[in-house]
């Protein structure tokens, strides 16, 4: 008995000594202070979702020893290693910095479909070319292949800035509703390129989207599509479709007059008049003070001065000196 347990033990530690090679190849990964920070930002443009990745390097007292040495080459370097092949700085350090976009973008003016990209930069004395290039996996650009560029576009860096910024970061700046600036900053330079979006095309497409699913059931959020198409003055006919909807109390809907404004508001814009008209009585039977006021004042913007008095007077008479 006691030789069939040492049998069994000699078995038993055969086993674990046999997987200890493959347990000490899984190396843990312990985090050293003196490192390139993984980094992450992102900013939203209209609908637009904008994320960079990268890792950041130090300065280090390398002060006016950055730009154009082995730190951040100028041009294109063989690297010695990888494809061996002449590539651009990886813009940041180790992995591949990569920059997506969830819709299509112009850089700079250039177009650029929606997608995650490699990103990279040929950095110059006076001058950048920003590369978008498709392998997101690479170490660096070591292993840059030109064949996957999607897309090269120039910029102008910013030099001598009064304060030198320690570690590569990116920022935004100057945000408008459609575009936005991304801003590489390192040491006392700053390399910027404007990221464009079609506002009015990217949030037709979202609007769409979401109506697709469980919001296309519901009267407030179909109200407001239709308005945003008024507003806009695109894609009326299926606005229109949208606002029939969120009025049809069978559905859900209410005839309010906001909603019944903007059905009015729709068929005028389809040379609809008659019913336009039609529906637009409807809507002021629905409205309170304030929104026959506000009604008003839309015809005096427009230029429609009797019909909006007539407004103003049946406003007055209707809520008692409104």
């Amino acid at each position: 008995m006691a030789f069939k347990n040492f049998v069994a033990l000699f078995i038993l530690l055969s086993a674990v000594v046999s997987i200890c090679p493959t347990i000490s190849a899984q190396l843990i990964r312990i985090p050293n202070g003196d490192v390139n920070y993984k980094s992450k930002t992102g900013r939203r443009v209209g609908v637009t979702d904008i994320e960079i990745k990268w890792n950041s390097p130090g300065v280090k007292g390398r002060e006016g020893k950055i730009w154009g040495t082995d730190v951040a080459p100028y041009g294109f370097e063989v690297l010695g290693f990888g494809s061996d092949v002449p590539s651009p700085w990886r813009a940041g350090a180790d992995e591949s910095t990569t920059i997506s976009f969830s819709t299509d973008v112009t850089i700079n003016g250039t177009a650029l479909p929606a997608g995650e990209y490699g990103f990279f930069i040929a950095v110059y004395p006076d001058s950048c070319t920003l590369i978008f290039n498709q392998n997101t996996k690479g170490w660096g650009s070591y292993f840059y292949n030109s064949k996957l560029d999607v897309m090269r576009v120039g910029t102008k860096q910013q030099k001598d800035a009064p304060a030198s910024v320690e570690r590569l970061t990116y920022t935004f700046a100057n945000q408008k509703p459609e575009s936005v600036d991304v801003v590489l900053e390192w040491e006392r330079w700053k390399i910027p390129f404007t990221v464009k979006v079609d506002l009015i095309k990217t949030t037709l497409v979202s609007i769409q989207t979401q109506l697709s699913g469980d919001m296309g059931f519901d009267p407030p959020s179909l109200e407001a599509a239709a308005a945003w198409c008024l507003q806009n003055n695109v894609n009326r006919e299926q606005a229109l479709h949208w606002i029939n909807t969120a009025v049809d109390p069978s559905l859900g809907g209410v005839k309010t007059f906001r909603a019944l404004s903007t059905k009015a508001g729709l068929l005028a814009k389809l040379n609809r008049n008659k019913e336009a008209d039609s529906i637009m009585t409807a809507a002021l039977e629905n409205a309170n003070a304030i929104e026959m006021h506000g009604y008003g004042r839309q015809l005096l913007n427009q230029g429609k001065t009797k019909e909006a008095m007539a407004i103003f007077e049946k406003n007055f008479a209707r809520h008692k000196g409104a």
